[in-house]
């Protein structure tokens, strides 16, 4: 399977260099490997214009639950979508600490997303005093919980993105064995709320990934691809990161 490499700029960049960053990726993206950005709100009609007819595609880093509301400061699925977007950032480790955001929230989020035609990367992980406690399963299997009897309409695709937030802008990325039992029971748990459409779920990966790293996590089993943060914040980083998972793929 072509891994999906998903750049989440968070608020990072400013409009101007989200822009040039975007359209040197569009310039420069290598054709067998699907990359997508997930730029701030105020730079995604910039940077749709930007990536049109390249081979990058477009995401939010996140989204309302609701088509339309009042829901001051919110941004709809069915806009998003209709700016370009084809995926959606989703429960994302910093919304769950910072802002409170709650499961069953998450769960409207995707389901809204799902409507809109948009592909959700829900992000789940257990935090290091979660992980001390031996409880990464019991988080992972609640976390995961939104999917339940969640009706993937046609093709419709989605990502589950394990980041464990001890792991995340650190630098201290987990083991590729980590890695493995993590995604493996994250398989187990799509199984068991999707059925038959689990086979249209990619798992990927986000925490402290990078060039020197990305080989060994996309060699895991289930691991489709990976969710980065400051490994995708520039073009060049990008490309780089791209570069080194190539060279030990071949």
């Amino acid at each position: 399977m072509t891994p999906l490499i998903v750049a989440n700029w968070k608020m990072q960049l400013s409009d101007a260099d989200a822009v040039a960053t975007a359209q040197r990726l569009a310039a420069t993206a290598p054709p067998d490997v699907e990359v997508v950005v997930c730029p701030p709100f105020t730079s995604l009609v910039r940077i749709a214009d930007a990536l049109r007819g390249s081979s990058v595609m477009l995401g939010a880093q996140d989204c309302a639950w609701l088509e339309r509301g009042a829901l001051t400061g919110e941004v709809s699925p069915a806009d998003l979508a209709a700016l370009g977007c084809r995926y959606v950032i989703v429960g994302h480790s910093e919304r769950r600490q910072l802002l409170g955001e709650q499961d069953a929230v998450i769960g409207k989020k995707v389901r809204a997303a799902i409507v809109e035609g948009l592909r959700p990367i829900l992000c789940v992980g257990e935090t290091f005093e979660e992980r001390r406690a031996g409880k990464r399963e019991a988080v992972l299997t609640a976390q995961t919980a939104v999917l339940h009897g969640l009706d993937l309409v046609g093709t419709q695709r989605l990502c589950v993105a394990y980041e464990p937030v001890w792991a995340i802008g650190t630098g201290h990325a987990a083991t590729p064995e980590d890695v493995a039992q993590a995604h493996a029971f994250i398989a187990e748990q799509v199984r068991e709320h999707l059925r038959a459409a689990a086979k249209r779920v990619r798992i990927l990966y986000g925490g402290s990934v990078g060039p020197e790293n990305i080989a060994a996590f996309l060699a895991v089993p289930r691991v489709d691809g990976v969710l980065v943060g400051t490994a995708g914040q520039t073009a060049a980083r990008l490309r780089n990161l791209i570069a080194h998972w190539k060279e030990s793929a071949e």
